[in-house]
């Protein structure tokens, strides 16, 4: 719904412009006209290092100024919000910085490299929220509307006692042996490999779904291709993967509800394919990405001769988000999740509110992440199969 302009407005500084900045920057531009929000996004300013490619994208993207310096973005009275999408190994000292400055903060995900760079922005928000600052990480996956179903259907009982969670999430863009050495795929940049990419979504997902922590796990990593070409030299020299290319991980709640998953960037023929399944006692839900405006449910307690799994068109004015959208039966895509992101993050700020996921929730998936990898290293070497 188009907002009246005498609505308030929350000026947003955004610091990088990819891949995500490009998703966030969708969901900055779009939140508005469809939700009633009670601020008004305004896209002040992109900050990026090259003068000439962040003058490009805030051009494409939809932003009003550019920074060279993220400080200079943290610093500009018009920002009111500081929305992070660089490479994990900055997180820490931006949202630190913008928290400190007064500014709220959005982060995109994973919170940071480490538990203790995690820490230490959880810390900060604390601080911050004294203050009325907002701060919140980007794992968009929980603002699917199918998932976000998921989630209340459990929360209501329909699925009783949990029994088993499995999340797995594939990946095949470094299937070619010849893909250069990205900053993915270096430890000091990135953190970790597909554990961090793709498992952080994954742990957070079953954790959101499941309505608890994981308490424990085990785990094996693995790096398939070891050396990749340098990106952008012409010797053909190679450089070392120093991040994980899979990960197989379980893991068990509180409750005593086990955990499955398994996330890989070299699984051939898998372009972005995450997928879910819940199982209780009373029925289980199961979701896959490529088919998002559907869940299937089973109901455990009905008559043997009627029951199985049903598909449930996540596309009505009762499931989450879709009042504001497109009449029945017309579905979303991927780009939208952000837009909820936004819209739910936006309420949290005017209500003063903690958002969700919180920097808290963060943490608590890198914790995850962390015990994953010490996991994997203890379990180096395998118990031989007897004969």
């Amino acid at each position: 719904m188009p907002q009246d302009t005498s609505t308030p407005t929350l000026g947003v500084g955004m610091v990088g412009y990819a891949f995500m900045g490009a998703a966030h920057s969708q969901g900055w531009r779009t939140a508005g006209r469809v939700f009633d929000l009670p601020l008004r996004p305004r896209m002040a300013a992109l900050c990026g290092r090259d003068p000439d490619n962040v003058r490009e994208a805030a051009e494409r993207l939809g932003w009003s100024a550019t920074e060279t310096d993220w400080r200079a973005l943290i610093e500009r009275d018009d920002v009111q919000l500081v929305d992070i999408c660089t490479p994990g190994a900055s997180h820490a000292e931006i949202a630190i910085a913008a928290l400190r400055a007064g500014k709220h903060v959005l982060c995109e995900k994973p919170l940071a490299n480490s538990v203790a760079e995690a820490e230490a922005m959880v810390a900060a928000a604390q601080d911050a929220a004294a203050s009325g600052q907002r701060a919140m990480v980007g794992f968009n996956y929980r603002r699917t509307p199918a998932l976000a179903l998921a989630q209340r259907m459990r929360a209501q009982g329909r699925l009783g006692e949990l029994r088993h969670v499995r999340v797995s999430y594939l990946q095949d863009w470094l299937v070619d042996p010849e893909f250069p050495l990205a900053w993915r795929l270096r430890r000091e940049v990135a953190g970790s490999g597909a554990l961090g990419d793709l498992g952080a979504h994954a742990v957070d997902l079953a954790q959101y779904l499941a309505g608890e922590d994981l308490e424990g796990v085990s785990a094996r990593t693995e790096t398939f291709v070891r050396e990749r070409p340098l990106p952008g030299d012409t010797t053909g020299a190679y450089g070392p993967v120093t991040v994980d290319d899979a990960a197989l991980f379980h893991g068990r709640f509180g409750s005593g509800a086990l955990a499955s998953f398994e996330v890989s960037r070299c699984a051939a023929g898998r372009r972005n394919a995450l997928r879910v399944e819940l199982n209780g006692t009373r029925g289980s839900v199961s979701f896959d990405l490529e088919r998002l405006n559907e869940l299937h449910f089973h109901d455990h307690t009905t008559e043997p001769g009627e029951a199985g799994f049903r598909r449930i068109h996540v596309t009505e004015d009762s499931h989450p988000y879709l009042a504001a959208w497109w009449p029945p039966g017309h579905g979303l895509g991927y780009e939208h999740t952000f837009v909820h992101q936004v819209r739910d993050l936006v309420h949290a700020v005017a209500e003063g509110t903690e958002p969700r996921p919180s920097f808290a929730d963060g943490l608590g998936v890198q914790r995850v992440l962390a015990a994953v990898e010490e996991s994997a290293t203890k379990n180096s070497v395998l118990t031989p199969v007897k004969a």
